[in-house]
């Protein structure tokens, strides 16, 4: 994989990692928690969240002169556990 953007903000969000692979364009969210006290890092991406996620990355791919595949995968960190959600969730 290939790191292309890092915090990409934009009016309806933020996506904290662009990458590439092959010909895939990747939008990483990542979650970090202490503890599994409330749900997790994983629970706390909620379908509102992933709606500002898909938004986000709208505008992201409107720069774009093609439209490459894409996925979303998630990097979560629960105390000392660190899990990469390979997508995670679709469009």
């Amino acid at each position: 994989m290939r790191l292309l953007e890092r915090n990409f903000r934009c009016r309806l969000g933020e996506i904290d990692l662009v990458m590439q692979e092959g010909q895939t364009l990747i939008f990483v969210e990542v979650r970090l928690r202490r503890s599994q006290q409330f749900g997790g890092a994983a629970a706390s991406i909620t379908h509102h969240k992933q709606q500002k996620l898909l938004k986000a990355a709208q505008i992201y791919l409107q720069q774009l002169k093609h439209l490459p595949p894409c996925r979303f995968d998630v990097v979560v960190t629960d105390g000392d556990r660190l899990e990469w959600i390979k997508d995670a969730f679709g469009a």
